[in-house]
């Protein structure tokens, strides 16, 4: 512990500048990493691409050629999940702005960013996240797949599986497990 005695202000104020430097811990919601390229991207596009791919199969049924289709469209259904996430995740961040303005609301904003689950009001604003994701990616996926040549029927059958199976269900995930 220091100790100053008389008026040394100079020195004081020497020693306050050394230990001034301050580190300060960044907890990012897992929905937030979407918006940062890292690492983790080499092996989430081609999961994702997997997952699409394989729901598209399933989904187009008995249609003939469906490997050949799903093979020249998957990459348009993917890019149209990614974008989809990026609006519920837009949704998220905007929602927790929105609560940073209020001082009484530590709790609300603190759940959206590490744990949906523990505040109602942050589990809502992240299931309607989730549901706007949603039905982006079943809008988007029934105009490609129609555009694509799929019967009306066929194309919003299988955007609704997409857009059920493919929802960016981690922004549910509690982030607060993995800081500790």
């Amino acid at each position: 512990m220091l100790t100053w005695e008389g008026n040394d202000l100079a020195e004081k104020e020497r020693a306050m500048r050394k230990r001034s430097t301050l580190t300060y811990n960044i907890l990012l919601p897992i929905w937030l990493l979407v918006w940062f390229p890292t690492w983790l991207w080499l092996i989430l596009i081609p999961a994702n691409y997997l997952i699409d791919r394989i729901v598209l199969h399933l989904s187009l049924g008995d249609m003939e050629d469906r490997g050949v289709f799903c093979r020249h469209n998957t990459w348009r259904i993917c890019v149209a999940g990614f974008l989809s996430d990026f609006v519920g995740s837009v949704l998220l961040i905007a929602a927790m702005v929105l609560i940073e303005s209020f001082p009484g609301a530590h709790d609300l904003g603190y759940a959206l960013t590490l744990n949906p689950f523990a505040h109602i009001g942050a589990l809502a604003i992240t299931i309607v996240a989730i549901a706007v994701a949603g039905l982006l990616i079943f809008k988007l996926d029934s105009w490609l797949l129609g555009n694509a040549g799929l019967d009306p029927e066929r194309a919003r059958t299988a955007a609704l599986r997409l857009a059920i199976l493919t929802a960016p269900y981690l922004f549910l995930f509690p982030a607060g497990l993995l800081y500790g």
